[in-house]
């Protein structure tokens, strides 16, 4: 009775196994190579509007049977009689230093909308970071152990304050939703708009080729420093932890405007050889190497023939070019493997294959292509009832 009692007082719902192994990839390559300074100190965070605004709104498709079970799951457990509304959706990481202390969802003015959270653990505690331990203040369970797939629910107001210890190593990713009963906070609405715009008539069979936001959004300060005189750049660290650096073909120099160069053609290179192909931008660069670490594993058991000509050795004058750049992505390259560290991606992560590299450029413009076919087709769907759900097409 006394467990029912605490229940009603501070509702809360945990589900085991909510997503599978490879739902969480997915949603963590989607995070790695799109996210962008958080909204607190040492957190990056991914929104659905950012993924629209860096021409990349293919990658909401993902989200989309998500999003709709899970406000399935809130709207039963909480025996809602009305229909809940999608305020937020994002994916959230916190890295080394992160941490929060007591509060409920809904603890500012602003936020007051906020009735439901529903956080998908998208990595593990112990396995893929250190620290980040999930506390109930009231009720049961108090702690939770974040494990890659499991989804806390429970009231974003004060009958559900929580707090988050400090992250001491590694990368902790989340899938974060908040719910609204009111619907002048509907996310879905102004997601639509957005796609309206940004699918156009005129670009609407356009390359999936993600377009870099402003270079501030990528920089990684810590502390208070001012902007680009202590830290690194997010797209460019997340490749160094990976063992790549980047060479641009094109004449530049460290007094070329950074923003400037995250828009610039580029390739890749690891150790002594370089990847003779072009990427369009960094992002682009990023996004097919996420890829490849996401589906490395399946290419592994693969035969695929790599094309000699693709990987040449790097000439000592194009090393020299990459070393006199480096300075421009990272004012200190040990902090950017302390905050991206590296023990999240090790345990998983295989011996560079260029022939599966060079694979996974083509398996990478598939997967956008399949993607961007079946958000052109939904949209119109979308648009009729300013809502996003999975629409089932004949024949598909």
């Amino acid at each position: 009775m006394e467990s029912e009692a605490k229940q009603k007082q501070h509702p809360r719902l945990i589900l085991h196994n909510f997503l599978s192994d490879d739902e969480c990839k997915e949603l963590e390559f989607i995070h790695k190579s799109n996210s962008t300074v958080g909204y607190r100190p040492n957190v990056f965070s991914t929104t659905l509007s950012h993924l629209i605004a860096t021409n990349s709104p293919h990658l909401l498709l993902p989200f989309v049977p998500i999003r709709e079970t899970l406000k399935d799951k809130v709207e039963d457990f909480f025996d809602c009689q009305f229909d809940l509304f999608i305020e937020f959706t994002g994916l959230i990481s916190w890295t080394r230093g992160a941490s929060i202390g007591w509060h409920s969802d809904d603890n500012r003015p602003y936020l007051k909308q906020r009735d439901f959270t529903a956080v998908c653990y998208l990595n593990s505690y112990g396995r893929d970071f250190k620290g980040g331990l999930f506390h109930f203040k009231d009720g049961e369970p108090t702690t939770i152990e974040p494990l890659a797939g499991d989804v806390a629910i429970y009231t974003a107001d004060s009958s559900n304050i929580h707090s988050v210890d400090e992250i001491t190593d590694g990368e902790r990713l989340t899938l974060t939703l908040w719910f609204s009963r009111d619907a002048s906070h509907d996310e879905d609405a102004k997601l639509v708009s957005l796609l309206s715009q940004s699918l156009s008539p005129y670009n609407e069979s356009g390359p999936c080729l993600p377009l870099p936001a402003s270079s501030n959004m990528y920089w990684f300060s810590p502390g208070q420093s001012s902007y680009q005189q202590l830290g690194f750049d997010i797209c460019w660290a997340r490749l160094h932890v990976l063992g790549f650096d980047v060479y641009y073909d094109q004449d530049t120099s460290c007094d070329l405007e950074f923003s400037d160069l995250l828009m610039k053609p580029l390739r890749l290179a690891r150790g002594n050889e370089l990847f003779d192909q072009e990427f369009v931008n960094i992002l682009h660069a990023l996004q097919v190497v996420q890829f490849y670490c996401w589906k490395a594993s399946t290419l592994q058991t693969s035969k695929i023939q790599i094309d000699t000509g693709k990987v040449v050795e790097l000439s000592q004058s194009q090393m020299e070019k990459i070393n006199r750049l480096n300075p421009v992505f990272s004012k200190d390259n040990q902090l950017a493997e302390t905050v991206l560290n590296r023990m999240t991606c090790e345990s998983r992560q295989h011996i560079l294959d260029w022939a599966n590299f060079v694979s996974s450029v083509s398996l990478w413009r598939d997967y956008a292509s399949k993607l961007h076919e079946e958000l052109v087709r939904s949209l119109p769907f979308w648009r009729t009832h300013q809502s996003i759900f999975g629409v089932q097409f004949n024949g598909a």
